[in-house]
């Protein structure tokens, strides 16, 4: 008895390297700009409302822009998609440090062209092209490692960049991750969705509009959606407001960074075990254990007196539960509907967990402003862990009749 083969082509094996390193280099930027607000409250007069806003459009400017970039990506190819999306992210990133950077300019640049650019290179549409190349054996093992190498990312980049900040302002570390977003570019090219050759699904006729409303006829599409709103809200308030929290608590800035890089280093061992245990056993109830014991893990965060030990297994807890979402979500939606307009779909998903972004970067800093601290963000994070555990529940692993019958 033989072994499947995990690569199918060295199309499929070439893919994955480049969407890992991708997604690797766009999360690794897009991780670390709550570390910039105490330079960009002193040097821009940048407030915390406007800071939380600005990551709150970015938020939805990347969940708004991902369904487009997949439906690019299902018709032309995910290299023209992704190499399209890192041109608006290096600019975002060029008029944040050389351009009018204050007021309307600062949402503009670190809003919605950075946001435009995280929504072709971050996560979703690479992981979805990936997804494309695997058999449903083993897409959720592909797309984990996708998000674990990402993770890798995570763990690094807080560390680089409060060396930098500190050595080199922040002025010098966006021209540092300019040139990473150039590489960045380069290696897009490499992120093929198969050819009709190589494609792994029974070619059918349907179109994007049929798709959509196949999708959203599904109550399990609708429950998936809901639930990935909670997602978003939870690791963008946690992203961006972190930092400051365990300031005002009396840690230091070393203590901010070593959360984020703890985050991304457990996160790959988070996302690398979801993946393993989605071909093993029902997603929807390993999303729903991650959303529970995300409340656990923040309630022991804000329950308990600050100190350096509370911090590490706060961030190693949340990191090891941060994007292990992402394998099974993704997988529950190319189970579902195949993966011939996997990237638009997943994008849809993912656009409502970037709606619960925005609400996690914007609340986050406007109730801080309101009433002086993080506490009632906190409070609104745990009740919805609550509510996301509990709806994941009814949904339905099943293909629908369509590929049944295929």
């Amino acid at each position: 008895m033989t072994s499947e083969k995990f690569f199918k082509n060295n199309t499929a094996l070439i893919t994955l390297i480049a969407a890992c390193l991708v997604v690797l280099i766009s999360l690794s930027v897009r991780q670390v700009f709550g570390m910039f607000f105490m330079d960009f409250n002193i040097d821009l007069g940048i407030s915390n409302t406007e800071f939380g806003l600005a990551i709150g459009v970015q938020m939805l400017g990347w969940g708004l822009s991902g369904p487009i970039f997949g439906a690019i990506a299902d018709k032309y190819g995910g290299h023209k998609a992704i190499t399209l999306a890192f041109i608006f992210y290096i600019l975002g990133v060029y008029f944040l440090f050389a351009g009018p950077n204050t007021g309307i300019y600062f949402q503009m640049s670190l809003g919605v062209l950075i946001g435009i650019g995280c929504g072709g290179t971050a996560i979703s549409i690479p992981m979805s092209i990936v997804g494309k190349h695997f058999p449903l054996s083993n897409r959720t093992i592909a797309m984990s490692i996708v998000t674990a190498v990402g993770s890798f990312g995570y763990f690094l980049s807080p560390l680089f960049t409060q060396y930098s900040l500190n050595s080199n302002g922040w002025v010098q570390t966006l021209i540092y991750f300019m040139i990473f977003l150039m590489a960045g570019l380069v290696i897009a090219f490499f992120v093929r969705s198969p050819s009709s050759r190589e494609s792994l699904e029974t070619s059918n006729d349907q179109s994007t509009l049929s798709a959509l409303k196949e999708a959203f006829q599904n109550k399990s599409y609708i429950l998936l959606v809901a639930g990935f709103f909670v997602c978003g809200f939870h690791i963008t308030l946690v992203g961006t407001h972190v930092p400051k929290y365990v300031i005002d608590r009396g840690l230091d800035s070393w203590t901010a960074a070593m959360i984020l890089s703890l985050i991304g280093f457990f996160n790959i061992f988070g996302s690398l075990l979801s993946g393993y245990m989605s071909t093993k056993m029902s997603k929807k109830i390993i999303l729903s254990g991650i959303y529970l014991l995300r409340g656990v893990s923040i309630c022991l965060f804000i329950f308990t007196p600050p100190s350096t030990i509370s911090s590490i297994i706060f961030g190693a807890s949340f990191g090891f539960l941060w994007l292990s979402t992402v394998p099974a979500t993704s997988g529950i939606v190319a189970h579902i509907f195949g993966t011939k307009y996997l990237g638009l779909l997943y994008g849809l998903v993912f656009l409502s967990h970037q709606i619960g972004s925005f609400f996690g970067a914007y609340l986050g800093g406007l109730f801080y402003d309101l009433y002086g601290s993080y506490d009632y963000a906190w409070y609104l994070a745990i009740a919805l862990s609550i509510f996301a555990g509990l709806i994941h529940l009814p949904i339905k692993e099943q293909a629908v009749e369509r590929l049944q019958k295929a």
